[in-house]
């Protein structure tokens, strides 16, 4: 080998990797969120006003939703992790549903491993990667039966029912009149109520 061939080998380094234990012990004193891909920790986009707001409108909703039923759910904020045993992979989405109780890895609080509904805002630099990516490493959850992707920039809303092991579901409403139906909690919420004081 090259000096030159050396040191180029020398300059490409291999990412460093970490635990999990030791991404969670980072994400408590982090000021951005992260996620956690088998031993990367990936810093995420900061989300902007609109997505936040949106995000806070839906969280009302599901609140409100499911406060009559006779089912307890639990609704938790974008602050709750979700953890992929599968894949060894943590992450975080805008708001997801448990039903009756939370089930937590290895009794960590932080990390939710039976969600029941799950919901993302979409803006542009993250359409791809919630209706790809990160909806398949969701689909590994056994618990999973609902994914609600709320556009930010328009009124768009779709709900993915899994019927079975291989099969979804795609309902979609696209105009502030209208109104989705989740089938996993047997709630309908109102567009109106999603995009409450949003402008486009």
């Amino acid at each position: 080998m090259s000096i030159a061939a050396a040191d180029k080998k020398q300059i490409i380094k291999e990412p460093k990797r970490y635990t999990l234990q030791e991404y969670l012990q980072r994400e408590e004193k982090a000021l951005h969120k992260h996620e956690f891909h088998n031993g990367q920790i990936i810093r995420m986009a900061g989300a902007k006003f609109k997505h936040n707001e949106i995000a806070t409108n839906i969280l009302s909703a599901l609140k409100l939703g499911v406060k009559q039923l006779h089912t307890k759910f639990r609704v938790c904020n974008s602050d709750q992790k979700i953890y992929i045993r599968a894949l060894d992979k943590a992450l975080y989405p805008d708001a997801l549903v448990v039903c009756k109780e939370p089930e937590y890895w290895e009794g960590r609080e932080d990390l939710i491993v039976n969600p029941l509904l799950i919901v993302e805002v979409a803006s542009s630099s993250t359409r791809n990667y919630d209706r790809g990516e990160k909806f398949f490493l969701y689909e590994l959850l056994p618990s999973f039966c609902e994914y609600v992707i709320v556009e930010q920039n328009k009124p768009h809303v779709e709900a993915w029912f899994r019927e079975n092991e291989t099969t979804w579901k795609k309902s979609v409403k696209n105009t502030i009149e209208g109104e989705i139906i989740l089938q996993s909690l047997g709630i309908t919420v109102s567009l109106s109520d999603i995009y409450d004081n949003i402008e486009f």
